[in-house]
């Protein structure tokens, strides 16, 4: 399969503020891992959440505050960062770029609590 980033649907994260999401690779088409693009505009945030599955990410664009666990973050372009399963974690958005990144999970079912 092969296609561009605009022929994918972005959908809007209701939890999130001004933040979007492109399925890349479901788990309907690949047997480990899916692949999601998230966009959160400026101003724009993640409340603190946890998943039952890990996460993998490359940030496309711009920058953010990431929290992982108790620790903070500064994350921006071509940084990778990784969140354990079942920690909480958090971001918003630094500046006036869009924070872009690219998400693999694996398919797993994934529980989601926002805390």
């Amino acid at each position: 399969m092969v296609k561009n980033i605009n022929s994918f649907e972005k959908e809007k994260i209701n939890a999130g503020e001004k933040t979007f999401r492109q399925i890349l690779i479901s788990p309907m088409k690949a047997p480990n891992f899916a692949m999601r693009k998230f966009t959160i505009e400026p101003g724009g945030s993640m409340p603190l959440h946890k998943n039952s599955v890990e996460h993998e990410q490359y940030v496309l664009n711009g920058s953010a505050e990431v929290q992982i666990g108790d620790e903070l973050f500064i994350v921006k372009k071509d940084d990778v960062v990784f969140i354990p399963a079942g920690i909480q974690h958090n971001c918003k958005t630094i500046g006036n770029n869009p924070f872009e990144f690219l998400c693999l999970v694996p398919n797993k079912e994934d529980t989601i609590t926002l805390l």
